[in-house]
């Protein structure tokens, strides 16, 4: 190993006890790999295995807490009991390559698309549509409601601590059910469920009390606890960094083992004020860094660069479409071999990349996502 990336590969345990060997983990990534019924196929397994071995922890794709907060396409369950022997296949499998399993679960919201819809309408804080093409008018969930989808995420990490997950993370980001409650878009409420931006908190801590009071109940081992965020939004009214300060300050004394900062580019400023150029990840890290860790994302491809945003001061980065190109990217830099790792795909890559049909077709389907060789 080139000695310049020492940083990459020193262990760091967790506060619940969680030990990884390295500082690179895989970012969730939606694979479309499930079967209809939301249990993982050998394809999906095929493709978690080829990724899991150098990384110290995979973060799965989504699954989805209760039916009608489906977000995806042949994305994973973790709604019923019947479920467990399918996520313990794909623990196992991510587990037995030598990394961490962490399952990441959410609702969609509003975000749930009309095709994977239970009725006619998805559901939200408030009836209000989201910015987009072809949106649907959710229906306000009630009180009680709100309440059954909070043990809904309970009961999806006592799933996943019975099949032997190392961990969940609770997807608070990327539009979906959790940030449509933290944000004035899409939460119009008027109960304690919204209004003021300590009252917008109310659903999100809810959803972390119950998860952290199943850990306690249920996991016999150590087991990781770690919540995702979205620094901004662009609607008007929207989440302001403003916002997303105040509430990391609540954050971190949640006990949680780690806040995953979810933009596009690590380095990137705002994209609410174009002014403001300081990094997100940074930023949020500069805030609360010291009590809770950071795990920042987004265009990190070479390990000069995972370094750069490892000596920033955030102690974790996750790696999503490099680790797609490239499965054996965190290998190969400890082997020093980092000038073989690929930054690019073809059209005949799918076999020897070991990627899911549906996914695949994304890749070579949507222009400028993959840097795509001809």
């Amino acid at each position: 190993m080139n000695e310049q990336y020492k940083s990459l590969f020193t262990n760091y345990t967790f506060k619940r006890g969680v030990e990884l060997k390295n500082r690179v983990m895989m970012a969730p990534m939606t694979n479309f790999a499930s079967d209809e019924q939301g249990k993982v196929t050998d394809a999906e397994l095929d493709y978690y295995r080829e990724r899991s071995g150098g990384v110290g922890a995979v973060i799965t794709a989504v699954a989805y807490v209760t039916r009608d907060g489906k977000g995806f396409q042949n994305e994973i369950s973790a709604d019923s009991d019947e479920m467990i022997q399918s996520l313990k296949r794909l623990a196992d499998t991510i587990k037995g390559e030598g990394a961490k399993a962490i399952l990441q679960i959410f609702h969609a919201g509003r975000m749930a698309p009309k095709e994977e819809l239970v009725g006619d309408q998805p559901v939200s804080a408030s009836d209000v549509a989201a910015l987009r093409p072809g949106a649907i008018t959710p229906r306000e969930l009630t009180n009680s409601e709100v309440e059954t989808i909070i043990q809904a995420f309970g009961g999806a990490t006592r799933r996943a601590i019975e099949a032997g997950f190392d961990g969940v993370e609770i997807h608070g980001a990327n539009t979906y059910l959790i940030q449509q409650f933290f944000s004035p878009h899409s939460n119009r409420r008027n109960d304690k469920w919204g209004g003021s931006v300590e009252s917008r908190m109310t659903f999100p801590l809810a959803v972390i009390e119950t998860v952290k009071e199943t850990v306690a109940t249920h996991a016999r081992e150590p087991f990781i606890i770690g919540y995702r965020i979205s620094p901004e939004e662009m609607e008007n009214p929207g989440i302001t960094m403003e916002d997303t300060l105040t509430f990391v300050d609540v954050l971190a004394d949640q006990d949680l083992d780690y806040l995953h900062i979810s933009v596009q580019d690590f380095w990137q400023g705002s994209i609410r004020d174009e002014e403001d150029k300081e990094s997100r990840v940074t930023l949020i890290s500069k805030r609360v860094g010291d009590k809770v860790p950071i795990i920042g994302v987004g265009l990190l491809k070479t390990p000069d660069e995972v370094k750069e945003a490892l000596d920033s001061g955030v102690p974790f980065v996750s790696l999503g479409r490099e680790l797609i190109m490239e499965p054996k990217w965190v290998e190969k830099v400890q082997a020093g071999r980092e000038s073989e790792i690929k930054t690019t795909v073809t059209k005949n890559d799918q076999e020897k990349l070991v990627v899911p049909d549906v996914l695949w077709s994304a890749i070579m389907n949507t222009p400028g996502w993959f840097p795509v060789e001809e």
